[in-house]
């Protein structure tokens, strides 16, 4: 193989069409652009979604709901997330490596959906009321560093 043998494979590049080339071509005379109007004019354009002055539709529509940037920093956890984890301090840094939650997170919370039977203490991880029974029932305990987890 040389470097100057080396071609597209068959079928893979496709001419582009030569419109306005006479009218045996099938595209001469208005090349394929219509009769008159703004879009066949040279520079004709239009941004998108406009509708001819009439309101448009995404003006139309009312504007509905928010999403916080925040969210991709948030995580959850459930109580079977930690019986399975089956360490008995966990941290941010644990839940991290183990998979649980992204390493963009900074803030988690313990949910309480499924079942814990081990003793789990909680470094630096908020947890909902349900979960805070759950876990404190056991003899665990939830340890804030400071920072308020949402």
């Amino acid at each position: 193989m040389f470097i100057n043998t080396i071609k597209p494979s068959e079928g893979s590049k496709k001419s582009r069409r030569r419109v306005g080339r006479g009218i045996g071509s099938g595209l001469g005379k208005t090349a394929g652009r219509g009769h008159k109007g703004q879009k066949s004019r040279a520079g004709g354009f239009h941004k998108v979604g406009f509708e001819g002055g009439q309101m448009p539709l995404q003006r139309r529509l009312p504007k509905r709901g928010f999403k916080s940037a925040q969210l991709k920093f948030n995580g959850q956890v459930t109580l079977t997330d930690l019986e399975r984890l089956g360490a008995d301090e966990v941290d941010l840094l644990t839940l991290k490596a183990a998979g649980l939650v992204g390493q963009l997170i900074k803030y988690v919370k313990v949910i309480k959906s499924g079942e814990l039977t081990i003793k789990v203490v909680l470094k630096g991880i908020a947890a909902t009321a349900g979960a805070k029974v759950s876990i404190e029932a056991l003899g665990g305990s939830i340890e804030s560093t400071g920072a308020v987890a949402a």
